[in-house]
């Protein structure tokens, strides 16, 4: 990569290719001038409004063609951009406005009553709507300035992406201009992205699943066709819209799309490649089957650039080899490296200049147990073959102590999933009468299934190790996800009242027995 950095790619691009796409939006196409041009407007204002270098600029948008030009204009004139999940309320959000203090606040209209509501002080900051005032982001983007300051460098920061918190307070991940163009490169290589394709973007630029995109097409003759939001019912005629050649997942994605109704056109698409993170084993080949599309599994975590590793292979179940730029190994619990195939911490290790972060936020403690003098520690369980494919088996974190044994919540949820009337399921740990913990488990069943909830626990009896069949048994209607479709753990209920209790419901039989 001889620029390390991808901005400076704007300008030479909307000069050489003005009229060229860059992206559609709904359709609309946004040539690479327009990018340029508005982006330039709104980097003027932003200094206007008193941004100087470094200084953070939070966006708490939902994806538009306002939105890209916005963070273009973070990226040229220095500042820090800090994507804020639109779906926060309360104290979360306020915790990510305190933590950051931003200069400048850029918001939906619809979500101000939301940033009023939560708490923080609102005279630390500008909060400006995207659309409907003098000052709003559609007129700073129209007023025609031109910036002529020079560009960050590669290592200068661009933006603080804060953890979804599914275990704890969100940390703010340091990202540099460099690390976004890694993350980029790391996404070309998974996608196997030529010339000519087209990236169905259903993701929010607040997560770090679509802002890893925003840099290809100024790397690839490659054009984004963006979307408002994920919709299970329209995804794949939206893709045939645009003419998609690759699909991003995460988290929960193939499976809810698995479960959409069989239809006569499920191949009937352009789609060379689906890439993305957290597709089971067991459903691997049956998507591959159903939509004709060959899987490519990557991980990664914002810390190192997003992609760590990838399959380019297709080994059922495997994340892949390193990115050229990491490296990785597992470690045990005393910190020493493990044999093929044995399960421990994931370490990364660059080997190439700046493609780990430096740091979080203001967080010292969470750094400090992350970056090590032996590598950053992900904090995720995996286990590397003698062919050096790494296997990916949770976090290390999310699991459950009882009895004296450690269960994974992986392993419990994959079992319970593969159930024929569940659709999904999360598990949690609560308080135990006696000792450490029980396992409380949360089910979706399937459109149209009523869960027989004995019988089920009779039939994870079979299946798992009997300190690992949860106790306790919920069914819900739905699970709030984080914006990578992934269950939001610490928002589920531990209390058990309410729940089927199989201790309690074995003391019956027993009961009733005698």
């Amino acid at each position: 990569m001889q620029d390390q950095g991808f901005v400076s790619r704007l300008p030479a691009r909307a000069a050489a290719s003005p009229e060229a796409i860059y992206a559609t939006f709904d359709g609309e196409p946004i040539t690479f001038a327009d990018l340029h041009r508005k982006s330039d407007s709104v980097a003027v204002e932003l200094r206007r409004l008193g941004v100087a270098k470094d200084d953070r600029v939070a966006l708490m948008l939902r994806n538009s063609p306002d939105s890209l030009a916005v963070l273009f204009a973070i990226a040229k004139c220095g500042a820090v951009w800090v994507p804020v999940n639109v779906q926060l309320r309360g104290d979360g959000l306020k915790y990510i406005l305190d933590h950051c203090d931003p200069r400048v606040v850029f918001a939906d209209r619809d979500l101000f009553p939301d940033l009023l509501a939560c708490g923080a002080d609102m005279r630390a900051f500008r909060l400006v709507a995207e659309a409907g005032e003098a000052d709003s982001l559609d007129g700073l983007a129209g007023r025609g300035h031109v910036f002529s300051e020079p560009l960050p460098a590669a290592d200068d920061l661009f933006a603080l992406n804060y953890t979804s918190g599914t275990t704890g307070r969100p940390k703010g991940v340091r990202v540099t201009h460099r690390m976004l163009r890694y993350a980029a490169e790391g996404a070309m290589l998974c996608s196997d992205a030529r010339d000519g394709d087209v990236f169905f973007v259903w993701e929010p630029l607040y997560h770090i699943g679509g802002a890893q995109l925003i840099p290809i097409p100024l790397l690839r003759e490659v054009t984004l066709a963006m979307v408002q939001r994920f919709s299970a019912s329209r995804f794949w005629d939206q893709v045939r819209a645009c003419g998609a050649t690759q699909i991003h997942y995460l988290g929960g994605v193939l499976q809810i799309l698995l479960k959409q109704p069989e239809s006569d056109r499920d191949r009937d698409h352009k789609v060379r490649v689906a890439w993305g993170g957290g597709c089971p084993r067991d459903i691997w080949r049956a998507f591959e089957a159903r939509f004709g599309t060959p899987l490519r599994e990557c991980y990664g975590m914002t810390e190192s650039s997003s992609i760590t590793t990838f399959n380019a292979a297709g080994i059922v179940g495997s994340v892949g080899t390193p990115v050229p730029w990491l490296s990785v190994e597992i470690r045990d619990e005393q910190g020493a490296p493990v044999a093929a195939g044995v399960p421990g911490e994931i370490v990364v290790h660059p080997r190439r200049e700046g493609a780990v972060f430096a740091g979080y936020f203001r967080n010292e403690e969470a750094t400090a147990r992350a970056l090590r003098p032996d590598g950053f520690h992900t904090g995720d369980l995996g286990s590397i073959d003698a062919d050096g494919n790494l296997y990916f088996l949770g976090r290390l974190t999310d699991s459950v102590r009882v009895k004296g044994e450690n269960v994974s919540a992986f392993e419990v949820e994959h079992v319970a999933g593969s159930h024929p009337m569940v659709e999904d399921c999360a598990l949690i740990g609560v308080a135990a009468e006696v000792g450490e913990q029980e396992i409380k488990l949360f089910i979706k069943p399937k459109a149209g299934a009523a869960i027989d909830l004995p019988a089920f626990s009779a039939w994870l009896g079979q299946r798992l190790a009997p300190f690992q069949n949860p106790r306790y048994l919920a069914v819900v209607d739905d699970f709030e996800r984080t914006p990578s479709q992934r269950i939001m753990k610490h928002r589920l209920p531990a209390s058990v009242e309410g729940s089927w209790d199989r201790r309690q419901a074995q003391g019956l039989e027993r009961g009733n027995a005698e």
